[in-house]
């Protein structure tokens, strides 16, 4: 059999919830960071495959759909290495309290580490890579950055940031969702890649991505009515809770109530669901932690 089904998919999301709520608390952190670190690469990517003031006026669909197409790099090699998004903590360790595999206090935790992690990331690479280095220190890489800053922070309004934070985490977490029915490393990349396509090419707010471009915004110095304050509660506050909403209601809610809540877990990390499917075997996750 060629891919895993929509049952024993979201099996192995739970049991990656479990496994990834059991870590050790500074690997979780540092995993975090990883994946901060990783994502800010991609999302400077798209920053300049986007700097492009002709098709910004005479193609800009075209050019969202260039940097659409390069970012999902980022998100790819994250979930291939195994480090830890908080976006995607929202759906993977949801799953898992609701499976009963993992608690409501370790789910938290789990969430508050890779989230700060996350920013450490961010910070890392904006201070370090792009900011010493001057990497957007002209134009019209420099205005570019100013110019995204203000269309995707400044001008929006609190709920449509939380909108689109909601957007954005239902199409992370269906891509690493559907990442999971493959067997291989190429099945996967393609299952992850078009849903996170779809949520940059909408203009969807990611809170770590927006960890690199609003603190590189700041950086530059050149983005009026940007300040620390703005991005924090008009940036990561609506962004970061609609991200767990996406995340852990339109994805880890919606598919356990489908296709686990009436599925029995037998205390072998065994499933049998209503309609006779019977997952492969394994030890309780949480004690054999491995997915």
């Amino acid at each position: 059999m060629a891919a895993y089904t929509p049952v024993e998919a979201i099996e192995l999301a739970s049991r990656t919830g479990a496994k990834k709520g059991y870590m050790r608390p500074e690997a979780v952190f540092l995993s975090a960071i990883s994946a901060g670190c990783l994502l800010s690469f991609a999302s400077a990517s798209f920053l300049i495959i986007t700097t492009s003031p002709q098709l910004q006026e005479d193609a800009p669909g075209l050019l969202k759909m260039l940097g659409a197409l390069i970012f999902p790099f980022g998100l790819v090699i994250i979930t291939i290495t195994g480090a830890d998004l908080c976006t995607a903590s929202f759906m993977y360790t949801t799953l898992a309290v609701l499976h009963r595999r993992l608690s409501l206090p370790r789910m938290l935790l789990h969430w508050v580490l890779t989230f700060w992690g996350n920013l450490a990331g961010a910070l890392i690479v904006v201070i370090l890579i792009f900011g010493a280095g001057g990497v957007f220190a002209k134009d019209p890489y420099r205005s570019h950055v100013a110019e995204f800053a203000t269309g995707k922070q400044v001008t929006p309004e609190f709920h449509q940031v939380f909108l689109r934070g909601v957007g954005c985490n239902w199409l992370v977490a269906l891509g690493l969702y559907l990442s999971l029915f493959s067997r291989d490393v190429v099945g996967k990349v393609v299952g992850l890649w078009w849903p996170v396509f779809a949520f940059v090419l909408c203009g969807m707010d990611h809170v770590v991505a927006n960890m690199f471009f609003m603190p590189m915004a700041l950086w530059i110095g050149e983005t009026p009515g940007l300040t620390l304050g703005l991005y924090i509660w008009k940036g990561i506050v609506p962004a970061l809770i609609g991200n767990i909403v996406g995340g852990s209601v339109f994805v880890a809610g919606y598919y356990w109530f489908v296709y686990l809540r009436n599925g029995q877990d037998d205390g072998s990390g065994v499933l049998v669901d209503g309609v006779g499917y019977q997952g492969t075997s394994s030890k309780r996750v949480g004690t054999d932690t491995s997915c």
